[in-house]
């Protein structure tokens, strides 16, 4: 079967979690650079990497790679492209998105333009037309320019793969399905570990750890723009794919909670809204999970577990508005000291507020994320760095808006 060249970007510090998730999936990397994972596949690959892969935003086929400094250089390289083999005649086509850093051609919008009409040039020579309906499947193009280099590419996706089907509703700063994941992933959890998030909002750290437990994989249930596209993909491909995601899931965990170490799977969320848990508890409908999750309303001043060993991950408030960053001291200072009254437990949040480890206490690990275009910070905790504290002397409590 022919093989591709397919790019899987992902969240910035993040590429090794990645490139793992490719590597057990049983591909080839053939680079990995800031923000992306490139591997080798075939018709079948593209397929399982959709539905398999958890901390990917989409997976892109690459068309080709060249460099150009000027309009003509970009329209004459994108036009040398064989894009025959990839969009037929009724396709439609476009570049949905260019982005372009630290190069002379700068204008995204220019140079979608531009590479919309030399891909019309090319096609309409190999097809013997000057206009195309492109009333058939839908093929988005993909561009990214750094230093002059542009790379080109087929999103086989469509819409991101964050986009699992079953986060309707959200909290009001959601984290998105595959950071959750491969901070998740980072942070070494298995499901013969307790997993809490005191402050799990929308419940998504909550029901893609549930998702992990269980072996379900995130795009079961929704549906990608490529399989539309039968010149370069068989429908059997998807079916496949879909059939060994049905035949993967632990279904003796969702049924009966026990988990495939022999112990009873202990996943739960906290949040101090009320309105969020009923969201929360709707999105773990959704997801599958709910049996196997739970989700209550609770103060993380509140917070205890009688576990020796778990997993504390969370991404707490980290005051957009002046008047919440008022009460990040207090609700840091409580998260540290709800740690510390736990046993062998290890504690992972992702925050943006520079000031968290004056409260929190020096982190074991302490690692970058870029989410979206926020530099955020992923710290890790292990009880052999924490030193317990006096209780904190804070008055009052902080007031949270609601949702």
């Amino acid at each position: 079967m022919k093989t591709f060249e397919l790019i899987a970007p992902c969240h910035f510090g993040l590429e090794a979690v990645t490139k793992k998730e490719i590597i057990n999936l049983g591909y080839d990397i053939t680079e990995v650079t800031d923000g992306r994972v490139s591997f080798i596949g075939d018709a079948d690959a593209i397929a399982r990497a959709n539905v398999f892969l958890r901390t990917t935003e989409r997976i892109l086929l690459k068309v080709g790679t060249f460099r150009a400094e000027t309009w003509e250089e970009l329209f004459q390289a994108t036009k040398s492209l064989p894009w025959e083999n990839f969009v037929p005649k009724d396709g439609s086509f476009w570049v949905t998105k260019a982005s372009s850093i630290k190069s002379k051609l700068f204008s995204t919008r220019d140079i979608q333009s531009v590479m919309k009409k030399a891909m019309v040039a090319r096609m309409g020579a190999y097809y013997g037309v000057d206009w195309f309906e492109e009333h058939g499947a839908k093929y988005p193009v993909r561009v990214f320019a750094y230093k002059d280099i542009f790379t080109v590419c087929l999103d086989t996706s469509g819409e991101s793969l964050h986009k699992r089907g079953y986060r309707l509703k959200q909290g009001l700063a959601p984290i998105t399905e595959t950071l959750a994941a491969a901070l998740i992933m980072q942070s070494g959890w298995r499901e013969d570990h307790a997993f809490v998030d005191p402050m799990c909002g929308s419940g998504t750290f909550v029901i893609e750890a549930a998702m992990i437990a269980a072996n379900i994989a995130p795009g079961m249930d929704r549906a990608f723009v490529s399989e539309a596209w039968t010149n370069l993909i068989d429908k059997k491909c998807w079916y496949n794919a879909l059939d060994e995601a049905d035949e993967a899931i632990d279904q003796t965990l969702l049924d009966t909670g026990v988990n495939r170490f022999g112990k009873k799977v202990d996943i739960q969320g906290y949040d101090i809204n009320p309105e969020v848990i009923p969201v929360a508890r709707e999105n773990a409908e959704r997801a599958g999970v709910e049996k196997i999750v739970h989700l209550q309303v609770r103060d993380i001043a509140n917070f205890s577990h009688s576990g020796k060993f778990g997993y504390i991950l969370t991404n707490p408030p980290y005051g957009e508005r002046i008047e919440d960053k008022r009460n990040l001291p207090l609700l840091y200072t409580e998260l540290k000291e709800a740690y510390q009254g736990l046993d062998s437990w290890s504690m992972h949040l992702i925050t943006a507020w520079e000031d968290a480890q004056k409260y929190l206490g020096k982190a074991d690990k302490n690692r970058k994320i870029y989410n979206g275009m926020m530099k955020t910070y992923f710290y890790s905790y292990d009880k052999r760095y924490i030193q317990r504290s006096a209780p904190h002397d804070f008055r009052g409590k902080p007031v949270l808006p609601k949702i």
